[in-house]
């Protein structure tokens, strides 16, 4: 930057308080995620707007328009299509993920699973892959989207590699870094990194690339805390889902590890409720967790990776006072109030 880093003392806004930053550019994004698809296929496009409706904050898309915004400052129509791309290849994600989760509810909503059937979620969630790369090529750009194909197969390995390491209690802290790189992180690099390479600012590529990262590791990480920690109704999820899933999350291996040092006598307690994703008392086991220490060891790596983020909006060559680079800065604090 051009003057001194961000200040960490920054009153945190609320998440509405960042988009209204870009509150054009949003509201015209948010109309094309739904609107790029013009599938013939009537079913397709019922269960698609039941998944897009549905969807969440729309972030992903929302650091692709603060990004924009900070290589040049005016309203760019290719930035506002990238952005509702990213969100569609999120969406599909996520309608993936409820299928293997088996999940019947995302923010309190039916999934397209349970409100169909698991077979046409699938193929919905595939052609809304399909639709994202169609436009991506629109673009005219190999750079771009080289840099989509590749990020979407690291997506599909992250989440191939979380299910060969589904209720596995010797899971490793790289296995689970390997894991949420592709899965979570990687959509936020493209996010970034996408609107440099529209932006034609091949120097802001490695930090874009590094915020994404580092930011997406740390939205994780607290998601994963609030499993053992939240408050289900906000999450529109039981605490402990994560445990009955088998998925191998940070809290759970690092309370494993700890309580494995300690030669707790809780240890195979866990280690089995981790194997079989059923025990007797879950409250007994999220507690165990709780005490163990692990959950404050992954708050402090949620924080070491939000100062990552904010490193790497260091480094930008822009000045601080910046409104859409104080709006990035923002998003990484809001992240972390979330542990608090």
């Amino acid at each position: 930057m051009t003057s001194s880093s961000l200040p960490t003392t920054l009153t945190t806004l609320s998440y509405a308080d960042i988009q209204s930053i870009v509150a054009q550019d949003f509201a015209i994004m948010d109309k094309q995620v739904f609107g790029s698809l013009n599938s013939k296929v009537q079913l397709v496009m019922s269960v698609s707007q039941h998944v897009i409706d549905a969807g969440g904050k729309r972030m992903r898309p929302l650091i692709t328009l603060l990004c924009s915004r900070l290589c040049a400052d005016m309203q760019s129509k290719p930035a506002m299509h990238l952005a509702a791309i990213t969100e569609m290849l999120h969406t599909a994600t996520l309608v993936h993920d409820d299928v293997i989760d088996e999940s019947g509810l995302r923010r309190g909503k039916p999934t397209a699973n349970a409100t169909w059937d698991n077979a046409t979620a699938v193929l919905v969630g595939d052609y809304l892959i399909a639709r994202a790369f169609n436009l991506l090529v629109g673009f005219d750009s190999l750079p771009l989207l080289k840099l989509f194909s590749d990020g979407t197969c690291d997506i599909a390995e992250g989440e191939v590699l979380q299910l060969q390491h589904q209720h596995n209690p010797n899971a490793t802290e790289d296995d689970y870094l390997r894991i949420i790189d592709g899965k979570t992180s990687r959509l936020f690099m493209m996010a970034t990194q996408g609107v440099a390479i529209l932006h034609d600012k091949p120097e802001l590529m490695e930090a874009f690339a590094q915020f994404g990262q580092h930011f997406g590791n740390a939205f994780q990480i607290i998601d994963d805390v609030l499993d053992y920690s939240g408050d289900s109704a906000v999450m529109g999820k039981n605490l402990g889902d994560d445990l009955a899933e088998g998925k191998p999350t940070l809290p759970t291996i690092k309370a494993l590890e700890i309580l494995k040092q300690q030669n707790s006598e809780h240890y195979n307690t866990l280690r089995i409720a981790v194997q079989t994703g059923k025990t007797e008392d879950v409250h007994f086991v999220i507690n165990l967790v709780q005490q163990s220490g692990a959950l404050e060891y992954c708050r402090q790596r949620a924080l070491q990776e939000t100062a990552m983020a904010q490193a790497a909006l260091d480094a930008l060559p822009i000045d601080n006072n910046n409104c859409y680079l104080q709006g990035l800065w923002q998003l990484t604090e809001l992240a972390s109030s979330r542990l608090l």
